[in-house]
């Protein structure tokens, strides 16, 4: 089993309050689980009305099918017009088993 976490930075691009970013926010994370069957939770600047920071989870049996998860989910994230990707980071989880 390979798990791996994936934090991920936005700019909301037409955010000019809380509720129209949690529009984005809300619709972009059932999106990211329902289409990827990863887990999704926003884990900060939740009180900025332009930045977001989306902590994905992802498992898989093996890391190639990790890895393109990942990969796949960052580049949805990237190709969406209404928010701008600033940073992302990869944490893999070890296996102890």
């Amino acid at each position: 089993m390979f798990v791996a976490a994936l934090r991920i930075e936005l700019r909301i691009r037409e955010a000019h309050s809380l509720k129209e970013k949690r529009h984005v926010v809300k619709s972009l994370t059932s999106q990211l689980a329902r289409r990827f069957g990863v887990a999704v939770a926003e884990v900060d600047h939740q009180d900025l009305w332009n930045r977001a920071t989306l902590g994905v989870a992802a498992v898989a049996p093996q890391a190639s099918q990790l890895d393109r998860i990942l990969h796949t989910v960052e580049r949805h994230v990237r190709d969406r017009s209404d928010v701008e990707l600033l940073h992302v980071a990869v944490s893999h989880l070890e296996d102890p088993g």
